[in-house]
């Protein structure tokens, strides 16, 4: 079988030769023959012996199963992983007991190029779209294309290269792309593209430009996150990795890991990866998902935030007054008004923020997360517009014991005012 899978390595001239060498004959015999410049000379002879000993010996693994999974509402199918054998027989089982499904998301590397016109050909029959929220790579290609609609989310990747079939040891070994230029025309991909596409090596990759897809006819539409619901946790749908997901959205919960429970509502991140986890699970759009978890975790923020001491104050209100500076205005009244972190993160290019909320997390469960204290007297006018707080925060921390006035400027959660200056920076 064809394969069409991504590889990040690949094998030429001389390399297949010594790797030949190294199984078959004697060293003193493949000294010989490369001294002779007979290596690069075996080309054809070579791979075909390659092929035939990996048919023989089957010395390449298969990797782990392709998850396919129904969505929420059993409107999609989530398919996530490379195509391997038996795959697409497993797709029409679960089609064949769901005939409500409209809409497939494919989530692959690549694989077996049978199984992926199988594939394809079952996207075709049903009358599916087909949705990438991530990458769609190699033979997976093919199968996107045979959606009565194929949707790419904005910032996702379709890749090309052409066929191989894989010699001893994973060599790569150029195979016949007629079926893939077939597959490709009579998806009514536009045939320069096709043609461009598999002259791509077998071991590279092309991803053309979202603008070059459409106009090639390979995507339909360009969609935001917000449009079908979220793919995040396709390829895995747990505990952890609804854990990794959100670390890898919002990096800067990382500063929590490792900080144990607060207050016996157990450990910040599980809290939140497992409502993230629930919100795929009842699936919400990506774009919803991703607003519900900033929102969850600024809250779980200014708790932490709450209970640091003012030294730590201290050092938060110069990490939010260097990001006020660099912010609009609207997300500027955000991240001073309301002690955003996240806010201030987006915009920093460091990791400052980082910093100072493990500081915060550091200082004890029940700190961070009691009740407030009784709220002290007003210090400090409180600011309505960007440049008043910005000004506020500057005359704060220039005085002696500045903690307890940032962190009233940082609780207001004043109303904004419309302002027609540039942000002084």
């Amino acid at each position: 079988m064809a394969a069409h899978g991504v590889r990040a390595d690949g094998f030429g001239g001389q390399g297949r030769a010594r790797t030949l060498c190294a199984v078959l004959v004697a060293g003193v015999a493949c000294a010989v023959l490369a001294a002779a410049g007979a290596l690069p000379a075996l080309g054809a002879a070579y791979a075909a012996l390659s092929l035939h000993l990996e048919d023989r010996f089957h010395t390449q693994e298969p990797g782990p199963p392709a998850r396919i999974a129904l969505g929420p509402e059993g409107r999609d199918i989530r398919f996530a992983g490379a195509i391997g054998a038996g795959t697409a027989a497993r797709l029409a089982a679960l089609l064949a007991i769901h005939p409500e499904v409209t809409r497939i998301h494919l989530t692959s590397e690549g694989g077996l190029v049978e199984e992926a016109t199988a594939i394809g050909d079952l996207i075709a029959a049903r009358g599916l779209a087909t949705y990438v929220p991530d990458y769609c790579v190699s033979a997976c290609t093919l199968a996107f294309v045979r959606g009565a609609e194929r949707y790419l989310v904005t910032d996702g990747r379709l890749g090309f290269h052409a066929p191989y079939d894989p010699g001893l040891f994973g060599q790569v070994v150029q195979a016949d792309a007629s079926a893939e230029r077939a597959a490709y025309l009579a998806a009514g991909v536009d045939p320069a593209f096709a043609a461009e596409a598999l002259a791509v090596a077998s071991d590279s990759l092309w991803i053309p430009e979202p603008a070059r897809l459409i106009r090639a006819r390979v995507a339909t539409a360009l969609v935001d996150t917000d449009r079908f619901p979220d793919s995040t946790l396709d390829d895995d749908p747990s505990s952890a990795g609804a854990r990794a997901a959100i670390l890898g959205a919002l990096p800067l919960l990382g500063a929590l890991a490792g900080r144990g429970a607060l207050a016996g509502r157990g450990d910040v991140l599980d809290a939140l990866a497992a409502a993230y986890l629930d919100g795929y699970r009842a699936g919400l759009p990506e774009g919803a998902a991703l607003d519900r978890l900033r929102a969850g975790a600024a809250r779980a923020i200014a708790r932490i935030l709450r209970g640091a001491d003012d030294a730590t104050w201290v050092a938060t209100g110069r990490v939010l007054l260097r990001a006020m500076r660099r912010a609009d205005p609207q997300v500027c009244l955000s991240i001073g008004g309301a002690g955003n972190l996240l806010a201030a993160q987006d915009i920093l290019d460091d990791d400052a923020a980082a910093t100072v909320l493990a500081r915060a997390a550091g200082q004890g469960a029940g700190a961070a997360m009691a009740a407030p204290a009784a709220e002290p007297a007003r210090t400090t006018r409180i600011a309505r517009d960007c440049a008043g707080l910005i000004a506020a925060y500057a005359e704060a921390l220039a005085r002696p014991g500045a903690g307890p006035i940032l962190r009233e400027l940082a609780s207001h959660r004043g109303h904004p005012t419309r302002e027609a200056t540039a942000l002084p920076r």
